[in-house]
């Protein structure tokens, strides 16, 4: 696919396969991402299309493989630190780390999972959590079925304070970069989907507007 690319102020936007973006990127401060896991969240999202009013956009093949060694091994090269959500199915492809981030979602017994986490490279920090409920995160409108609360991207975003560039290679709804945007900082990111991507050109405008004047660079 031919690789598309937006500018919205300080910030960059592309539309294509990610290992042809790692070379444009250059060194950046920090790389926090969702990648797919692998697990089928595509193929589960279509069954519950519609359920509890959510509406999500674009289904493909997605989710039925973990991306390969090769793309975290980019990731780790292109920056000084990294937040890898879900990395509980990456562990073979990254190293021991002394600092994971625990979301926890303040409800039990549901059918989805209590807890998420994140792998980070600051190895001689301390492990945190931070409770965020389910319904608050619902608030964002939803429209990934992989998509994370703006507040649980800018908490762990804040954890890197000297990361001016934060950079998402699998950007799904752009929340990365919303929650970037709102500490003030440069945001370049990555989407394969046509439709998730024009959604993500539409929350970092709306994002960008609402900051206008906040950022440092």
């Amino acid at each position: 696919m031919t690789l598309r690319k937006i500018e919205i102020g300080p910030h960059v936007l592309y539309c294509g396969n990610n290992q042809e973006v790692f070379p444009l990127v250059g060194h950046v401060g920090l790389v926090a991402v969702d990648p797919p896991y692998g697990i089928g969240a595509d193929e589960a999202s279509a069954k519950n299309e519609g359920k509890h009013g959510w509406t999500y956009y674009g289904q493909t093949a997605w989710d039925r493989e973990r991306p390969p060694r090769e793309t975290f091994d980019a990731i780790r090269a292109c920056s000084d630190h990294q937040v890898i959500w879900g990395a509980n199915y990456f562990t073979d492809f990254l190293p021991p780390s002394m600092q994971w981030l625990v979301w926890d979602k303040g409800q039990r017994d549901f059918s989805l999972a209590d807890f998420e986490l994140a792998w980070t490279s600051q190895v001689d920090k301390a492990a945190r959590m931070k409770t965020y409920p389910r319904s608050k995160a619902l608030q964002d409108g939803k429209v990934h079925p992989t998509q994370k609360p703006v507040e649980i991207m800018k908490w762990c975003i804040e954890l890197m304070p000297h990361a001016d560039v934060v950079f998402d290679p699998f950007m799904g709804s752009g929340t990365t970069g919303v929650a970037a945007i709102q500490l003030g900082r440069k945001f370049v990111g990555v989407e394969m989907n046509d439709t998730y991507f024009e959604h993500c050109v539409r929350r970092i405008t709306d994002a960008v507007g609402q900051g206008e004047g906040l950022f440092s660079l």
